[in-house]
């Protein structure tokens, strides 16, 4: 990877990192309300995974999707905004946290039903497929996802008319409290993949450029009418499920055997040795801190949704 590349790749973490940090102090504030997901220790997966598509490809998430948001090129603006339920939010304030949704970067939205983001990347890739379009859907999803339904019918689709989406799935060990080894028979979810003859792969969640080539194979393979892949990316939330979490489920042992591989300090010593000086990252590091101070003071400023607002965004004429 080219060195401006790199850095991007860096910065894109540290953003994300520094915007959940910032989250996080904004809702034990009270300034956000509702549910809270982080995203913290799972960068990697996010921006090596969308760094793969284009401007017109589209991205589904789930319920922790701010990092893909950001990725995606929501403005840190326009996303703070709608996680403190204002009206330049990206979803006006109606949606918050977990539905954040931007149609101009083909961010398709969030979704808090476990799996329920799935189907929506099928059926976009179907609509590509069906309009000869050279687009690629790719939708995330985490563990908790591949034992409901709509992970086994996605991929059964997908594969039997060989549509331009590809599967990620976050695995980070937990699906809320439950450990995967507790609840699936099968804990390597790449070779769920097998039953519906998909090439799958499992790979190091915490390694952006190890996503990053991953899911450079699978989008390829997409857009040029090869079909689906399912992509498994091993990684860890080093918060708990959501900020009503006390993480009473997993030992401190467990989570201190993690930090080291975290995904933003061990780039930023592969790049230490590739020769990026340590005050291009200082610099970047800054950047970025006032960019999100910026969006926290943006969404300060912003207006609160009116009923009019509501009643406009919901009712079509």
């Amino acid at each position: 990877m080219d060195r401006e590349f790199s850095l991007r790749l860096y910065r894109q973490m540290v953003l994300i990192r520094a915007f959940e940090d910032q989250a996080a102090e904004q809702y034990g504030r009270g300034r956000i309300g509702g549910f809270l997901h982080l995203y913290i220790g799972e960068e990697a997966c996010a921006v090596g995974a969308i760094n793969t598509l284009r401007k017109e490809d589209y991205v589904v998430a789930h319920y922790r999707d701010h990092g893909h948001a950001l990725v995606k090129g929501c403005s840190t603006r326009a996303v703070m905004a709608e996680l403190f339920g204002k009206a330049t939010g990206v979803s006006r304030g109606m949606g918050g946290s977990m539905h954040l949704f931007c149609a101009n970067n083909r961010m398709m939205g969030g979704y808090a039903i476990v799996g329920g983001g799935i189907p929506i990347g099928v059926g976009l890739a179907l609509g590509i497929q069906h309009q000869g379009l050279d687009q690629v859907a790719m939708t995330f999803f985490g563990d908790g996802a591949v034992n409901e339904g709509e992970f086994h019918e996605s991929l059964n689709l997908a594969a039997l008319w060989k549509l331009p989406v590809v599967f990620v799935c976050e695995n980070n060990l937990y699906a809320m409290g439950t450990p995967l080894a507790r609840s699936s028979a099968v804990p390597e979810i790449y070779k769920r993949a097998e039953a519906y003859a998909m090439p799958s792969q499992q790979v190091d969640g915490m390694d952006v450029e190890a996503m990053y080539r991953a899911c450079s194979e699978a989008v390829e393979r997409a857009r040029r009418g090869d079909g689906p892949t399912l992509v498994e990316a091993l990684t860890y939330r080093y918060k708990g499920h959501s900020m009503a979490d006390a993480v009473s489920y997993r030992t401190r042992e467990e989570e201190r055997a993690w930090h080291p591989r975290d995904p933003i300090a061990r780039y930023a010593q592969i790049l230490r040795e590739r020769g990026v000086a340590e005050e291009e990252l200082h610099r970047i590091d800054q950047g970025v801190a006032a960019e999100v101070e910026d969006a926290v003071r943006f969404a300060e400023d912003s207006p609160d949704p009116t009923f009019e607002d509501m009643v406009r965004l919901t009712y079509a004429a």
